[in-house]
């Protein structure tokens, strides 16, 4: 429903969660979905994300998913930004599962909070 001051959501609100392509360099691209899921077969590169000045101000997750080999790595664009500055260590055993919540600041910019080892 449209209020004065807004929109007001009465029941549950469903986003989908996009499966992202596994590589040496994966692309986010914000203009698809809200949320993210993909399973690391290597050690990656989260690159450069698309979209983010049609996405600003919008937010969500992206699930990271060990493979069943475990201990890969990931590094981060420098449009990521996380607390401290400094880009998580992800979790490495087999199938852990780690959470990358973001909001999108502006065209360069998506504030991460990291949740690790999420079972």
């Amino acid at each position: 429903n449209t209020t004065s001051s807004g929109i007001k959501i009465t029941k549950n609100c469903q986003a989908p969660v996009s499966t992202l392509t596994d590589g040496s360099t994966i692309t986010v691209d914000f203009a698809v979905a809200p949320h993210f899921t993909v399973t690391l077969g290597g050690n990656r590169t989260f690159g450069d994300p698309s979209n983010l000045s049609l996405s600003v101000g919008s937010s969500g997750s992206i699930f990271i998913v060990q493979d069943g080999t475990g201990s890969r790595t990931a590094s981060f664009h420098s449009d990521y930004k996380f607390a401290g500055g400094t880009a998580p260590t992800l979790s490495t055993a087999a199938n852990a599962v780690d959470r990358i919540d973001y909001v999108i600041k502006d065209s360069s910019t998506v504030h991460c909070a990291v949740s690790l080892d999420v079972k």
